[in-house]
């Protein structure tokens, strides 16, 4: 018997007016759905099961545009959808920053991207090649 573990934070509508949110060491994956949050700023997802498996992780960013427009913070370190190349030797610099253009191309107000501040020079990359950035490498 296979059971599925559906985390909810339906209750979190009842702040709508939260402006920092930590979800850090929850588990959570690429079909966490926040309810709108429109002051939300800042939002660290930090080890959890968040990946680019299929679409999954272009849906998520679509989400957290659609739900927290006022979105400036993001952070995914710990998660497979972020490369790190001192946790994976199969991941390296070239990688991230590839992460990092898909990301700011979904997500154009972001100020931070996990510990770096975004540039100018990143944001008119992601605007060009973003969208063709999501880089999924053969097993």
């Amino acid at each position: 018997v296979a059971f599925v573990v559906r985390r909810s934070l339906e209750g979190l509508k009842t702040f709508s007016y939260l402006e920092e949110l930590i979800l850090d060491n929850n588990l959570l994956g690429n079909d966490l759905l926040l309810p709108r949050l429109p002051h939300l700023h800042t939002l660290t997802l930090n080890k959890n099961q968040i990946s680019f498996q299929r679409n999954t992780c272009k849906i998520l960013l679509d989400h957290l545009a659609e739900v927290v427009p006022s979105l400036q913070y993001l952070s995914l370190l710990g998660n497979m959808a972020c490369p790190n190349e001192l946790v994976c030797k199969e991941k390296d610099e070239d990688d991230y920053q590839r992460y990092r253009y898909f990301v700011l191309h979904k997500l154009t107000n972001l100020k931070f991207l996990d510990t770096r501040k975004v540039t100018r020079r990143e944001r008119e990359e992601a605007l060009v090649r973003g969208a063709f950035m999501k880089v999924v490498k053969p097993k």
